[in-house]
């Protein structure tokens, strides 16, 4: 069984930074893509970041790219999301996810899933 586990939530202001870590056990951390999404109220989960297994390539939504940046430790089994200029639209549960194979931008892609901390930009 794969367990995901995120850290790193919590109340910014606009302008501000976070940074997200999700780790990961139970399966071959390096061999697989890990994604990340998020989900702001009444909305659907919606495609963040993703990173090839070994981190050489990159994927953004656009509402992110020039703001977001996902990297990967496979020696730690840890994925990050660092986050700067956060914007009140940035607000939602930010999920990590994890799959094989090539990046998908669709939820239904992934396999496993974290827990999901939030994100909460305001002044």
């Amino acid at each position: 069984q794969v367990q995901l586990v995120e850290s790193g939530g919590g109340l910014v202001q606009p302008g501000g930074s976070l940074r997200l870590s999700c780790s990961a056990s139970g399966r071959t951390f390096s061999s697989y893509t890990m994604g990340w999404f998020r989900q702001a109220p009444g909305k659907e989960r919606e495609f963040v970041a993703a990173i090839n297994w070994s981190g050489a390539n990159t994927y953004y939504d656009d509402s992110v790219k020039g703001r977001f940046t996902i990297s990967r430790d496979n020696a730690k089994n840890t994925v990050y999301l660092q986050m700067n200029s956060l914007k009140p639209e940035d607000t939602a549960v930010y999920y990590c996810a994890t799959k094989q194979g090539r990046w998908a931008g669709s939820p239904s892609g992934y396999d496993y899933w974290g827990q999901g901390p939030q994100v909460a930009v305001s002044s």
